[in-house]
């Protein structure tokens, strides 16, 4: 059910911005709750609302919607690099600033991750799960682990703590089957 106030706050800021009396029919508007954020849309513009926070514009964006779509295509957590060269194809036209603003939206949304491994590159991923990380120390790939988080890990911790340990992150470094073989 939506939140009375957010849909009083939206129909506020449709009378600001178009200078008219308009009320919502709670079928124009479609409501998904990622956390904090709620995410809501109307005839294909979305706004973020954050409670405390002014309530944030963001109309669709085919460049954006298409840098989200490559990235959740793809297994080897690219960096903005990256994703800039394959986003050229479909946009050929489109900047480098570009690629970067609009992952760092969507990380600042929780759409996506930015994770960072100590080679001077931030990399992105779409799955935002919980879930673990191998990077190899030879050839810089960057694979996910398929196992399961280990939740016991935050309580163990929590033990030599004071605070509240919510969450952890680990990340393995070694060798890629493939430079294991090459090295042989």
């Amino acid at each position: 059910m939506l939140d009375l106030y957010v849909v009083f706050m939206l129909e506020l800021y449709y009378r600001e911005q178009l200078n008219a009396s308009i009320v919502l029919p709670p079928s124009a508007i479609l409501s998904i709750d990622i956390g904090p954020i709620v995410v809501y849309t109307i005839n294909d513009n979305h706004y973020y609302y954050q409670k405390g926070v002014n309530m944030k514009t963001l109309k669709y964006s085919r460049q954006r919607e298409s840098i989200k779509n490559c990235l959740a295509a793809r297994c080897d957590h690219p960096t903005a690099d990256a994703l800039y060269a394959s986003i050229r194809e479909e946009f050929p036209n489109i900047s480098l600033g570009t690629v970067y603003r609009n992952l760092n939206l969507l990380v600042e949304l929780g759409e996506i991750q930015k994770l960072s491994f100590g080679d001077g590159s931030d990399h992105f991923d779409s799955r935002i799960t919980p879930h673990y990380h191998f990077v190899c120390k030879c050839c810089r790939q960057v694979s996910d682990l398929p196992m399961s988080p280990l939740d016991e890990i935050n309580s163990l911790a929590q033990r030599y703590y004071d605070g509240v340990i919510e969450s952890h992150t680990t990340t393995f470094y070694g060798l890629c089957q493939t430079c294991r073989e090459g090295k042989s």
